[in-house]
Parts: structure tokens; sequence; C-alpha cells
């Protein structure tokens, strides 16, 4: 199983998916690449990715689709919009719909280590939060099974003081009807142990 952190990279221009692997490789990243979004989310029922890279323009459906999709499936998962047609509606577009990053074309090797560096440490910390939150959420089941469990030993309680309530008078009919028997028991007793000291 590989270590390597696994990027996937959306552009329907191969030259920027060789772009990235040629630059990200011998980095510690496995690179894989798609050529439109559609190939993109198919890929990625398919795999799990540690940053996503998606270009705006392509056949299909575009890069802001892309990361709305990928991000209501892949809340963690950093998404970073590569664009040679970056303008600012775009920008912000991508900023609401969650993308970590907004990068104008041409990159630089230099940019493309950068962005993906920025993108790997964000998806740890965000996944350091999705830690935090499920911890969270099960100390919190904690005192509500607590409280079921009071609740239970309540009930319980309840019933063993109804249920000794009903039996109460038959209980103390027992009493009535063996105490003669236990009172004759006990005076032969003394009886018995009268005639032994006489003689």
């Amino acid at each position: 199983m590989s270590t390597k952190l696994q990027v996937l990279v959306i552009d329907d221009d191969e030259v920027v998916g060789r772009s990235f692997d040629r630059v990200l490789s011998d980095k510690g990243y496995e690179v894989s690449t798609a050529l439109s979004g559609e190939e993109a989310l198919h890929t990625m029922d398919e795999e799990e990715f540690d940053v996503v890279f998606t270009d705006i323009k392509m056949p299909g459906i575009d890069g802001l689709e892309v990361t709305e999709r990928i991000k209501a499936r892949c809340p963690w998962t950093p998404v970073v919009v590569i664009t040679g047609y970056g303008t600012d509606e775009n920008e912000a577009k991508a900023n609401v719909l969650g993308a970590s990053g907004f990068v104008r074309k041409p990159l630089t090797p230099e940019i493309i280590e950068s962005i993906t560096l920025k993108a790997v440490n964000e998806s740890d910390t965000s996944l350091k939060a999705k830690e935090a939150v499920n911890d969270a959420e099960t100390i919190a089941v904690a005192p509500e099974a607590a409280s079921v469990a009071a609740e239970r030993s309540d009930i319980s309680k309840i019933a063993r003081n109804i249920g000794l309530f009903f039996a109460s008078p038959f209980i103390a009919l027992g009493y009535v009807i063996a105490l003669p028997f236990v009172g004759f028991y006990q005076f032969a007793k003394l009886g018995r142990e009268a005639l032994a000291k006489k003689k």
C-alpha cells in the first residue's frame, strides 16, 4: 500500500497534469489526472485523494460545479481551483463553495509545490478538527447514556416498590398462617426441654 499523498488534477489540458506530476512525484506525492469533471467524480468513487486541483473551464461540468460536488461528498478534502480565466467573480464563487485556494495560470514549479503543501497542511488541520468534533460527539453521548441508565434505574426502583406494595398483603397473610405453627413448635420444644430436665 502506497504511503504517498494522493493528488488529483482535473484539467482538459494534459500538459497541466503532466506539470503537476513532474513537480510533485519526487516530493512524496502520487499524481492522478482526469480530463473532465465527470471523469474526476468517477475516479473519486474508486479512490480517495488528499488534495484535488481543478480547472474552471472544461467540457461538460465546469470546475466550480466539480468543486461543489466534491465538497458535498468529501467536505474534508481540500479543493484548489486553478484557472487561466481568473475573474474576481469566479474567485468569490470558489470561496463560497469551500475551495481551499484560487490560483491563476500560468503555474511555475514553485507555485505548484507551495499550493500543494498549503492544501495538505489545511487537510491535516481539517482532519484534526473532524476528529475533535467526533470526540466531542462521543463525549456528549456519554452523559446521555448515563441519563438513560439513571432513568432505567429509577423505573426499576418504582417497579420493585409497586411489586412490594401488592405483595405485602400476601406476605402478611403468610405470617398470620405460619404464626400458630411457629408458636406451637416453640411451645412443644419448651415442653420437651422441661420433661428432659425432670428426668
